[in-house]
């Protein structure tokens, strides 16, 4: 596996630790997925910081063990530059689909891949599917 791949791979386990339940409940393993400098973008519009996430996370939908759960698929990644990885992807939660778009960047070895930048954005009913390249890693540039 080549740099660039495991880069993206990293990012990508990333932000499936994100989605799940638990990570989402606790704040401890939430702030070490999220950049201190984090910000995002949700589908309803509004903005959010690290403090905001950490704070609100675990009252999110996602979030109970016992509640619907993200349904992540045709996630696919591009390593941007050495220490940034861009990812997209759609996800389900119950009947709400959305498109997503996030940045991960490492900074050092000890704090490894974090989210950066995340953007969702709701998809309505009709709206036809994500359309993707076959590939899930790529390198950037062009």
């Amino acid at each position: 596996m080549d740099g660039a791949t495991d880069d993206v791979n990293q990012a990508i386990a990333g932000e499936l630790q994100l989605m799940d339940p638990r990570v989402r409940a606790s704040r401890e393993r939430t702030a070490q997925l999220l950049d201190p400098e984090f910000v995002e973008v949700g589908g309803s519009g509004r903005r959010w910081t690290y403090e905001a996430m950490l704070a609100e996370l675990p009252d999110h939908a996602g979030s109970s063990a016992d509640g619907p759960r993200y349904e992540p698929s045709e996630i696919s990644g591009v390593l941007l530059a050495p220490g940034l990885v861009h990812l997209t992807f759609e996800t389900m939660l119950g009947e709400r689909r959305t498109r997503h778009s996030s940045i991960w960047r490492k900074r050092d070895q000890a704090a490894g891949w974090r989210m950066y930048y995340h953007q969702a954005t709701r998809v309505p009913p009709g709206v036809d599917q994500l359309a993707l390249p076959k590939t899930s890693v790529g390198r950037g540039g062009g």
